[in-house]
């Protein structure tokens, strides 16, 4: 039987200069414990695997909301890993993430890769709402296989809203089933990891970045809002993470001024 699955988390100002955590709640394969934060008066929030999940036919949600003024940072203790199935009654997995951000509230969204290993079917889906001042960073990792395997069936979309204007609308396809060309020189180039940084920031409004390659597999490029988004492809997981941190500092940098 396929697992079906959410898990929820609020977070909010708890009075005192930092921030509370009145709902914390998971279920089946999303486990949520409160971790120590690295910055003062954000709440951290990691997500624990707590058994092999997804398979064909499970649904899993994660849904994450700052509310004004809050501080929250979500990320992961290991890989997700997408397996092949499929549970009796299969079809594909789906997985998805809706996170919400009210005025002057800042959420990192940090997880850790995604792998989507041989055989299995996976539809990522990640829905953002974000109000006129709030603050984002978003990291997305995907590993198209385990090692020395190739990768199973991923789609992903990935949509986000800014003062309930679009900001960005993106969908990719990888693997069995998906349009011809993702794994040629134009796209994937012969690399099985691809992954994004997302960085809306408002005091970008009067110092916009400018678009620049970050490297050979690698481009910054600006939205039409206070916000750039970090595209790269590299040959593995620790090179994609690497590539992301660099640019991660990068934006911090003249973001910050």
């Amino acid at each position: 039987m396929s697992v079906r699955a959410t898990a929820r988390i609020l977070a909010v100002p708890d009075g005192r200069g930092g921030t509370a955590l009145p709902v914390l709640r998971g279920e089946g394969p999303l486990a949520l414990r409160r971790t120590r934060a690295a910055l003062p008066g954000t709440a951290r929030v990691t997500v624990v695997g707590a058994m092999s999940a997804p398979l064909g036919g499970d649904r899993l949600a994660v849904g994450a909301r700052a509310a004004r003024g809050a501080r929250l940072a979500v990320d992961a203790a290991a890989a997700t890993v997408a397996l092949p199935g499929p549970r009796p009654g299969g079809g594909p997995a789906h997985y998805t993430v809706t996170l919400h951000v009210e005025e002057d509230a800042v959420l990192d969204w940090l997880p850790e890769p995604l792998v989507s290993a041989h055989g299995s079917d996976l539809v990522l889906t990640t829905v953002v709402h974000l109000a006129t001042t709030a603050r984002l960073t978003l990291r997305e990792e995907l590993v198209l296989g385990r090692h020395g395997e190739a990768g199973g069936t991923l789609r992903s979309r990935l949509t986000v809203t800014r003062g309930g204007r679009p900001l960005l609308d993106q969908e990719t396809a990888y693997g069995p089933g998906a349009p011809g060309g993702w794994d040629g020189p134009a796209v994937l180039g012969g690399h099985r990891v691809v992954g994004q940084l997302l960085v809306v920031e408002p005091s970008f409004e009067e110092k916009a970045l400018d678009n620049r390659m970050l490297g050979p597999t690698a481009v910054r490029a600006r939205l039409n809002g206070p916000a750039v988004l970090v595209t790269a492809i590299a040959p593995d997981a620790r090179e994609l993470r690497a590539v992301l941190g660099r640019a991660a500092q990068d934006i911090a940098g003249p973001g910050s001024g």
